[in-house]
């Protein structure tokens, strides 16, 4: 089984609650943000055998009739009938775990409705990435409702050092890996996914 699914790139639109939108060309960070999920849990869920994942302008079909673009999916090898084998390699059901790299034209949406609606659809696991700031905040669905799990930072060494100067009291915490629920708790280190090169 591939871990890295070829798309369609003729349509270039998502539709919304019944509205198309086109989708914006990607910036580097967020290229290369996708390039090391895809290499990062992409990797893992192929080699145990777990599922595939996909990126960028895949159509993702939903069954309350919203069609998506996700600029990152996982789906697991229990849900593997919903594309393997169709000719246009586009998914019809929900993937397990979607993550949205924000752009400054899709930032509000990626927080707003396309969050409430990956929640109505049943996506597991959803990821708010931010480029720019280098920040992830990880959702987990429960009870039909998605709940703030962690607010992962990828910290400079001069933020630690600061950091490091400060009583034990006036520290926060500093997460250094993230788990994905979806893979039980696969960890990934923080620097690696807005990293040029792998620690």
């Amino acid at each position: 089984m591939n871990f890295m699914l070829v798309r369609d790139t003729r349509k270039g639109y998502e539709l919304i609650e019944g509205v198309k939108f086109m989708a914006p060309s990607p910036g580097w960070g967020h290229v290369n943000v996708t390039a090391n999920l895809i290499k990062i849990i992409g990797t893992y869920a192929s080699v145990k055998k777990l599922g595939v994942v996909a990126a960028d302008n895949f159509d993702v079909h939903f069954p309350d009739g919203n069609l998506f673009q996700p600029d990152f999916i996982f789906v697991s090898a229990a849900k593997s009938e919903l594309f393997l084998g169709k000719k246009n390699m586009t998914l019809h059901g929900v993937p397990d775990m979607v993550a949205e790299i924000f752009s400054r034209s899709t930032m509000k949406r990626d927080l707003g409705i396309k969050k409430d609606i990956y929640e109505r659809n049943g996506v597991r696991e959803y990821w708010v990435i931010d480029p720019w700031r280098e920040y992830i905040d990880v959702y987990l669905l429960r009870d039909g409702k998605y709940f703030l799990d962690g607010h992962y930072e990828n910290w400079s060494e001069d933020d630690l050092e600061e950091l490091a100067q400060l009583p034990e009291e006036e520290r926060v915490e500093v997460k250094s890996e993230i788990p994905v629920a979806v893979l039980d708790g696969f960890k990934i280190k923080i620097r690696n996914i807005f990293g040029w090169y792998f620690e």
